[in-house]
């Protein structure tokens, strides 16, 4: 009994390491993506991405990347917009930008992993959604799209239904005024805590798998099943296993960020640790909700097409910081060992702590709460009269 309390202990201990040490990025992503989300309208945009041209699916990777990290509520974002008459192929490109090419992820991969993993996987994102959108124009059948539409325009729920529907933008007047404005100091605050409330329980779930697998896997498990000793052969099998594990692990968006980290302790390739992170879009959760708004058919089309660019992606990538001298090799995660001292994590974590704090009691004293009930509800309740967010706005900024 005391040996099992121990490793239970042993396995908190590590994920509240992690915790602390990625706390301020993860604050400071998600400030910086309720900054943009607050001043892009997505509505405005949507009507930019009915076609197909390099140009609609630069704009998609870029709303996308100015999006919620949140994978579920990527994934609603994008059928309302396909909904509203945005390509199929742009929806799905929208949806892996705004989960590979965010703020919050690249912060917290730069604090856990270093550098390399940050440049690998803005550099690899852009990889794969090229070769996604390749295959996707290459493969994909007006047949299927139709049969996708239809499903759609069903309106069946997934999750994060009322979250797709809020567009909180404030759009009046220059940027600057807007973001220092009353509205835009709402806006922000509401799309802070819309994102955090929706990723919190991927973040938490993240961390303890992590912190588990970390305390009780020994290393030479990971070693054998990720075939360290043939450098060639793991360079291969860690991309085609890398989104096989992310699939089966049921955890999202920037929540897989620590168990990546296990995993290049343990010993996967480069590329696989990058394949493993582009993959939270086919989570079994996801692929269910895949099947709820577009069918079984394009569901399983869309396992098949992503996990095709995840892995070429992930392959490619660590072929090319091999040939570049760029792959690290230091395996030596110190974030699995990290307890709270005096210096700059734990004064920057103070610091934002007090930030989100204000941004909490901004959220609350402006219709925040009601807000979060209606964000899990099916779409329409959340554009009913009375719920559209500009007029909560104006609403509270009238009442404070």
């Amino acid at each position: 009994m005391t040996q099992t309390l121990q490793a239970i202990a042993h396995a908190l201990a590590a994920s509240f390491g992690m915790f602390w040490e990625i706390l301020w990025p993860l604050a400071v992503g998600f400030i910086l993506s309720a900054i943009v989300q607050s001043l892009v309208s997505r509505q405005a945009v949507a009507r930019t991405l009915g076609t197909d041209s390099p140009r609609s699916l630069t704009i998609a990777c870029g709303l996308g990347a100015a999006s919620s990290s949140c994978s579920y509520a990527a994934v609603a974002i994008a059928r309302s917009l396909f909904v509203k008459g945005a390509s199929f192929i742009n929806t799905i490109v929208f949806e892996f930008a705004s989960t590979n090419l965010v703020f919050e992820l690249g912060l917290i991969l730069l604090i856990l992993l270093g550098w390399q993993f940050l440049a690998a996987e803005f550099v690899g994102g852009l990889v794969m959604i090229v070769l996604l959108a390749f295959i996707l124009r290459q493969t994909l059948r007006p047949r299927l799209v139709d049969e996708a539409r239809r499903q759609a325009e069903r309106g069946l729920r997934g999750r994060m239904e009322g979250h797709a529907a809020m567009d909180m933008a404030v759009t009046e007047g220059p940027f600057l005024k807007r973001l220092f404005s009353a509205r835009g100091f709402t806006a922000v605050s509401q799309s802070f805590w819309m994102d955090v409330t929706s990723l919190w329980t991927d973040i938490g779930l993240g961390l303890l798998i992590a912190g588990a697998l970390a305390a009780w896997v020994p290393d030479s498990f990971w070693q054998t099943f990720f075939l360290t000793r043939n450098p060639t052969l793991a360079g291969i099998w860690g991309p085609l296993i890398g989104p096989v594990i992310s699939m089966l692990s049921f955890v999202c968006s920037v929540g897989n960020v620590p168990l990546a980290a296990v995993l290049w302790k343990g010993g996967i390739s480069f590329g696989g640790v990058i394949s493993f992170i582009f993959a939270d879009l086919i989570i079994i959760p996801i692929l269910n909700i895949y099947r709820k708004y577009y069918g079984s058919r394009t569901s399983l089309y869309l396992l098949a097409v992503s996990y095709l660019a995840m892995a070429v992606a992930g392959f490619v990538i660590g072929l090319i910081f091999q040939v570049l001298g760029l792959t690290p090799t230091n395996r030596n995660v110190t974030v699995f060992t990290a307890t709270p001292v005096w210096n700059y994590t734990t004064v920057l974590n103070l610091i934002f702590l007090a930030v989100i704090a204000v941004l909490g009691w901004r959220f609350v004293r402006t219709g925040g709460l009601e807000m979060l009930r209606m964000m899990n509800a099916p779409a329409a309740a959340a554009t009913h009269q009375g719920h559209d967010p500009h007029q909560a706005h104006d609403h509270h900024m009238h009442g404070h």
